[in-house]
């Protein structure tokens, strides 16, 4: 990937000049927006961050997003100035396009009415409610708010941006200069100017954590059902910012007070649950959940790398409890058969989540490529790894789809335990800055089906109570056994992402009806297999009758005269269990399902809606875990830190949105210890000049005297 820095940009003779290191890649006029917009993407495709792209073409990392998603969808064209069209409508136009959106025309159809291009009714009305006063932003009538979105016009945000690169002329751009100063999102109810009070203020606190990992640029990439109110920025950070309040699914979020939520997320109001489900299940259906996990661990290790290669995966069974025939799977939990969903998780040293993949349940061992194969995306190809996992991916298939990889594993070893073959000797780690003394024996093992293997085996009281298989060899024995035992870290990540974020709950009620063509266990084999067991049974039986009777009382002749009738009966007992096997042995162990039954189906559930509040609520609880590692540096209370700062997302404020900054004053906490740690963490934060996604005025931090 180039360096950030050597990317740069000159200007002389009203011309623009870029550059990569000592060669000038572009040079185009200062007015050409154009050439600028090929610049953006050309840069990005050449390896350079969005960002850096932003910085030095002096435009925001959302635009070069948007023209990104353009060259994808309509190739270079898109980017460039496409003269013929009226730049604005006649008075009598403005009229029609007046009344057309009042009766919920989108800005599309209106323009096939006039005969203009969509954009131009957009920037028409725009201007012309602008001229207006300035609108109330209280709650909408519940005759508004409910509105089906079906009907609601396109919002500006899909448009260009309403101030053009040059001066009216008859030619109309496709695509419009990027606005400077303050930028707020084009939905209508973004907050302008206002004084709002807030029970949910210290929510705010996240959004440094947003603003770090790229979300407005990658929420933007998005594109879901057009709305005038409430733009797609606005839905998708309400979702993250719900979840990271502990509202459970969607209709939690009715348990929200409107306005309060309004004063967060930088609107006049949140929208109601109909609004806001419909808008989020259109995002989700348009959306690629895996890519955006991958984009926001990327965002993630980017902003705060971990301190060491190590990674955890594991599997985590959601069960199902409706009538659709999902397939089963084995739940820890209760200790029995279910239908549900695994969900694979890999989380990094810290314990953030990186990336997921979710499928009907299988095993450990058959999940790991896939999302090995995403870490990889993420964190690069030569990157190093050591991936930690439990026994349940302790086989020689997990173990090469690792070494394909270039990745390092370690786990524990299956039962039952091999015998040690060298001597235990002492090893030693430091973790916190504490000595960690274990006697291990470290020897090579071969494993069927993969190869050499480093074992570990660790002794207590002289005797050997667990063995590690890894297939690192630079690493201490000590420390690759406190890594290992760091495995809770992942265990953590389920128990609270399931009990405050709710990645457990049903998002999606639709299934895909498939024929079951999956291999089952056949029921001829178990009914044979029963036979045999009975034949066995059998046998056994009869040859415990000879030296029972023979042990038995009775005279010498009458036992000669048993022993004839008993060696029969074993004799018939073992052409039994030899015709029972023959039997078996023609007789398959699987066969599809269709086999038993012509009609067998299947449902699968749809990933797209259910994987995009999985990757909302990870960002959620990525950004809970960022913010209270920042809290704890002042707190300095391993054992409650994240309790209290989830509890600090609940706390009032009160939030003032002027022309160039937003200050948000938090309530202080009764504690003065807690208070003055968030003293500390909010001059931090305010340091940083984070933004609400879709408005690039900077946050100010404080607490209330």
């Amino acid at each position: 990937m180039p360096v950030a820095a050597d990317l740069s940009r000159g200007e002389a003779d009203g011309r623009v000049m870029i550059a990569v290191g000592a060669r000038i890649i572009f040079d185009y006029e200062a007015s050409d927006s154009g050439l600028r917009n090929i610049a953006a993407v050309t840069l990005t495709e050449l390896g350079f961050t969005g960002r850096r792209v932003a910085e030095v073409l002096g435009i925001s990392e959302v635009w070069v997003s948007t023209l990104r998603g353009r060259a994808r969808k309509q190739g270079s064209a898109a980017l460039l100035a496409t003269p013929g069209r009226r730049r604005a409508l006649s008075e009598a136009e403005l009229a029609k396009a007046r009344l057309a959106r009042r009766s919920g025309d989108t800005d599309t159809a209106i323009g096939r009415l006039l005969g203009v291009h969509a954009t131009t009714v957009a920037r028409s009305l725009s201007r012309d409610e602008s001229s207006r006063p300035e609108p109330d932003l209280s709650p909408l009538p519940e005759t508004l708010t409910q509105a089906p979105e079906s009907v609601a016009a396109e919002p500006t945000v899909a448009a260009e941006p309403t101030v053009a690169a040059e001066p009216t002329v008859a030619a109309e751009p496709t695509v419009a200069a990027e606005p400077s100063g303050p930028v707020v999102g084009s939905g209508s109810a973004r907050i302008t100017e206002a004084v709002r009070r807030s029970r949910y203020g210290g929510a705010m606190l996240l959004y440094p954590y947003l603003d770090g990992v790229g979300a407005e640029a990658i929420f933007a990439s998005l594109d879901g059902a057009p709305g005038r109110r409430y733009d797609d920025l606005s839905i998708l950070t309400m979702a993250t910012i719900g979840f990271a309040l502990g509202i459970d699914t969607v209709e939690g979020c009715k348990h929200l007070c409107r306005s309060d939520a309004g004063a967060v997320l930088g609107v006049g109001s949140a929208p109601e649950l109909s609004t806001f489900r419909a808008r989020l299940a259109a995002l989700g259906d348009s959306s690629d959940p895996l890519a955006l996990q991958r984009a926001f661990g990327a965002g993630m290790i980017a902003f705060d790398p971990a301190s060491h290669p190590v990674y955890f995966v594991d599997d985590h069974f959601v069960a199902y409890s409706g009538a659709a025939p999902v397939a089963k799977g084995w739940n820890t939990r209760r200790r029995h058969a279910e239908a549900g969903r695994d969900d694979t998780l890999v989380v990094d040293a810290r314990g953030r989540a990186v990336v997921f993949s979710s499928a009907e349940p299988t095993g450990l061992s058959s999940n790991l490529p896939g999302v090995l194969a995403q870490l990889r995306e993420v964190i690069g190809p030569d990157a190093p790894i050591l991936l930690g996992f439990d026994r349940g991916g302790a086989y020689p298939v997990a173990f090469r789809a690792c070494a394909d990889t270039g990745a390092h594993w370690v786990t524990y070893r299956r039962a039952p335990l091999v015998d040690a073959t060298v001597a235990p000797k002492r090893s030693w780690t430091l973790r916190d800055g504490r000595r960690i003394n274990v006697m291990l024996a470290d020897e090579l093992v071969e494993i069927n089906g993969y190869g050499t293997a480093r074992q570990l085996t660790l002794y207590e009281h002289a005797e050997p109570v667990l063995q590690v298989l890894t297939s690192d060899t630079t690493l201490t024995g000590a420390s690759l056994l406190c890594w290992l035992r760091a495995r809770w870290r992942i265990e953590n990540v389920f128990k609270y992402a399931s009990a405050h974020h709710g990645i457990d709950s049903l998002a999606d009620y639709r299934t895909d009806i498939v024929t079951d063509d999956r291999r089952v266990t056949n029921p001829a084999r178990v009914a044979a297999k029963k036979v045999l067991a009975q034949a066995e049974t059998a046998l056994a039986a009869a040859e415990r009758a000879l030296p029972q009777a023979l042990e038995g009382p009775g005279s010498a002749r009458d036992k000669n005269a048993e022993l004839p009738k008993l060696h029969r009966a074993i004799e018939d007992a073992a052409a039994e269990v030899e015709r029972a096997k023959a039997a078996l042995r023609p007789i398959r162990a699987k066969i599809a399902a269709t086999d038993l039954d012509p009609d067998a189906k299947r449902a699968i559930q749809r990933l797209e809606r259910r994987g995009l509040q999985m990757v909302l609520r990870l960002l959620a609880f990525n950004a809970e875990a960022w913010c209270a590692e920042h809290f704890n540096a002042y707190l300095a209370d391993g054992n409650e830190y994240r309790a209290i700062l989830r509890h600090l997302l609940h706390l009032a404020a009160t939030v003032a949105y002027s022309r160039s900054t937003i200050t948000v004053t938090l309530d202080r906490p009764d504690s003065p210890r807690v208070a003055r740690c968030l003293e500390l963490l909010t001059e931090e934060l305010s340091a940083l000049e984070a933004h609400i996604p879709g408005n690039r005025r900077p946050l100010i931090y404080r607490v209330a005297r």
